[in-house]
């Protein structure tokens, strides 16, 4: 019998090889969608997520998913899909665990960032889990890696998903990437002021 991870092999099969140091971003469709070298000129982008995918999926296809890739910096976004599959916030945040101690292990000298699940009109109800999820990930950061919080850009004022960020009420827009944009930045760059990455977001908003 396939296992249900097959189901991404002909996605895995396509990612183009990397050559030189490199910024990874891995994870699910949410990396997939991100025109990571449009948003991040001259850093050696390397986009590596395929939809659908759940920490498991990343797990089960890691050897493929790292293949020659050495970089400098890894962004890490995937979760979302294990809780709509009905997984236990602690299931999750173990498994995320054990990818990014993973990272952490094949790439000592690497910068890693976990970017918070993001609420989303569709999947409003499952919020609260996912939040447990990013809870549990705060409480962990430092560990190995840095915890980005993306998702509270992603809010109206009375802390509901901005439907005007997203697309089909589950995946971002470009207004909403814009703002990931901005806050993955300033982790990239530190030395860029926040005012320059904020002006950045609104012109390309």
């Amino acid at each position: 019998m396939a296992s249900t991870h097959d189901r991404f092999a002909a996605e895995i099969s396509a990612f183009a090889p990397a050559a030189g140091p490199t910024t990874l971003f891995v994870g699910s469709s949410s990396i997939r969608l991100w025109d990571v070298g449009h948003s991040f000129p001259g850093l050696g982008t390397v986009n590596r997520g395929f939809g659908g995918a759940t920490v498991g999926d990343v797990l089960f296809h890691y050897d493929r998913v790292v293949a020659g890739v050495h970089p400098a910096s890894v962004i890490v976004y995937v979760g979302e899909n294990d809780i709509a599959e009905g997984k236990a916030p602690d299931r999750v945040a173990a498994d995320l665990l054990a990818l990014l101690g993973r990272l952490r292990a094949d790439m000592p000298h690497a910068r890693i960032a976990y970017l918070s699940m993001k609420a989303t009109p569709l999947r409003r109800e499952l919020y609260p889990k996912m939040a447990a999820v990013n809870a549990a990930m705060r409480a962990q950061a430092g560990k190995g890696f840095d915890y980005l919080d993306v998702a509270g850009a992603l809010l109206t004022a009375a802390g509901e998903p901005d439907a005007d960020l997203f697309s089909d009420g589950l995946h971002l827009n470009a207004r909403g990437y814009s703002l990931w944009n901005g806050i993955v930045e300033r982790w990239l760059k530190p030395s860029v002021p926040v005012e320059k990455v904020a002006q950045k977001a609104v012109a390309s908003s």
